[in-house]
């Protein structure tokens, strides 16, 4: 069991409390300033970014000094020897931060010996906790969260995203989106894939999926989607690997109709 050295519910904690550390730079960052810049042509990073991912390392270090880190700003850090390694997202949706568009969020997932064993994502604009132990459920501001029971993709509604590099590659997602916006009942594309696994395992999407994720996107929210009974794979139908790029999470009843639609030829009805 990943918890045979620490208890799950110190470990939440400390997911917790990172979070919302990271949350109150988010606010404070929001209402004072920020200062932008780019890591590429639409690529953004905010001071508030490198700040918020700062306070969830100190907070974790403190608590797990000898835990590894994955963060999205400063990369990988800490002991080779440790089995835990925290993935850190502090600001995902950066660019809708940037632009005062209130749909962001702050990501923590744990692995234990590779498998992904628990997730924290918080809302900090909704005041929003996103929370899941394996095994122990899902849960949002401490109430149990579910997938919905849509059971068809013309019933369904959906959301996708669109990498940084949508200028640059034919595997842009574009060809995906044009053809299931003609088969769910609505696509939406919010800026956040952490809080779209969110809102897949609270039953307010049925389906996501994304062509092109870091870790850090998806260590969160796979395990408090798992958690509300959903399912994530690959669109290739491989197994789902947090390192995989490739994303399709939905509430398990419209996964495999999602599945053949995302494969179908550009030509096929």
């Amino acid at each position: 069991m990943f918890n045979r050295n620490l208890d799950h519910s110190t470990l939440l904690t400390t997911a917790v409390r990172a979070a919302r550390e990271a949350g109150t730079v988010l606010t404070q960052s929001a209402r004072s300033g920020f200062r932008i810049e780019y890591k590429a042509a639409i690529n953004l990073v905010t001071d508030a970014d490198r700040a918020a991912e700062e306070r969830i390392v100190q907070t974790i270090l403190a608590a797990h000094p000898s835990h590894r880190i994955l963060a999205e700003e400063r990369g990988q850090g800490g002991s080779d020897d440790s089995l835990y390694q925290w993935i850190v997202d502090p600001l995902d949706g950066t660019t809708n931060f940037a632009h005062g568009f209130p749909f962001y969020s702050v990501s923590i997932g744990l692995e234990h010996d590779g498998e992904s064993v628990l997730g924290v994502v918080l809302d900090p604009v909704r005041d929003e906790l996103f929370t899941a132990v394996r095994g122990q459920g899902a849960y949002m501001n401490s109430e149990p969260i579910h997938v919905s029971d849509v059971k068809t993709l013309d019933k369904s509604l959906l959301v996708t995203g669109f990498a940084y590099n949508i200028r640059e590659t034919p595997n842009n997602n574009l060809d995906h989106f044009a053809r299931i916006s003609l088969r769910a009942q609505a696509v939406r594309r919010t800026g956040s894939a952490a809080l779209d696994l969110c809102y897949v395992a609270a039953g307010r999407f049925d389906g996501y999926w994304e062509v092109v994720l870091s870790p850090w996107d998806m260590a969160g929210g796979i395990v408090i989607l798992r958690e509300a009974g959903g399912m994530v794979s690959g669109i290739t139908k491989n197994p789902f690997s947090l390192y995989g790029q490739e994303l399709v999470a939905t509430n398990g009843l419209i996964h495999d109709q999602l599945l053949d639609a995302l494969h179908q030829r550009p030509d096929s009805p």
